[in-house]
């Protein structure tokens, strides 16, 4: 299932090292993580290593992050393919990838479903969220590919509907997973997310996801910048 995760297991380094690539062979200095480049370090470095600012949602509208487009062009939508991805028993798939039986599991409530009709895709870091920590500045294809992010398999995730519009568009300050035994997971992907997308958290945001993490193992998360 794609809302397993392993840590990996590496030495730990501190916020800024870890968002720095290493220096070359030839002794020049580091340079700062790029899009492309993967990053590591200890969960609460990653949170240590996010920008703190206030928060702006002025000219959102939910249209500037076009979603659920095909980019690979073979018949099924960002949805669709997060949905095949994510089944616990796979789905037969028909005419124009439509999808019938198959069966999920909904780690925000902790329930199973055997009908995609009741799950929605939810966008771990939601797209208003997403415009109010710097997404507001990106280009219209920038925010599509953010909306669609099927590189990183934290980014998206198939849960119940009623879970996911509970949730709207609320960072975990306001609103954390009904299922407790899923909190540690959801905070520590919320973290990475931001770091992949270089997105800013709010200093409510920063005290919630401090405080969760008290109650949460020490790991280490792997990112892929995208920008």
């Amino acid at each position: 299932m794609r809302f397993t995760r392993t840590c990996l297991a590496v030495t730990t380094l501190t916020a800024l090292a870890a968002l720095l690539t290493p220096a070359t062979a030839t002794g020049a200095p580091a340079r700062a993580a790029a899009p492309g480049d993967t990053v590591t370090l200890a969960v609460r470095e990653a949170l240590a290593s996010l920008p703190v600012q206030d928060e702006d949602r002025a000219g959102y509208v939910r249209t500037k992050f076009r979603h659920w487009v095909d980019a690979d062009k073979d018949g099924c939508t960002t949805r669709q393919e997060v949905l095949k991805a994510e089944a616990l028993e796979a789905p037969v798939q028909g005419p124009q990838c439509a999808l019938s039986g198959g069966s999920w599991y909904s780690p925000y409530d902790d329930a199973y479903f055997t009908d995609a009709r009741q799950l929605d895709i939810d966008h771990l870091v939601p797209l208003a969220e997403a415009w109010d920590s710097g997404a507001s500045a990106w280009s219209a294809k920038e925010r599509e590919d953010y909306a669609n992010d099927l590189a990183d398999e934290r980014a998206l995730i198939a849960v119940s509907a009623k879970s996911n519009r509970s949730k709207a568009d609320q960072d975990p300050s306001t609103w954390l997973p009904p299922f407790a035994g899923y909190r540690c997971q959801y905070v520590t992907d919320w973290i990475a997310d931001k770091i992949r997308w270089g997105l800013t958290i709010d200093p409510a945001e920063q005290t919630a996801l401090t405080e969760s993490l008290t109650r949460c193992p020490a790991e280490q998360i792997s990112v892929t910048r995208a920008r």
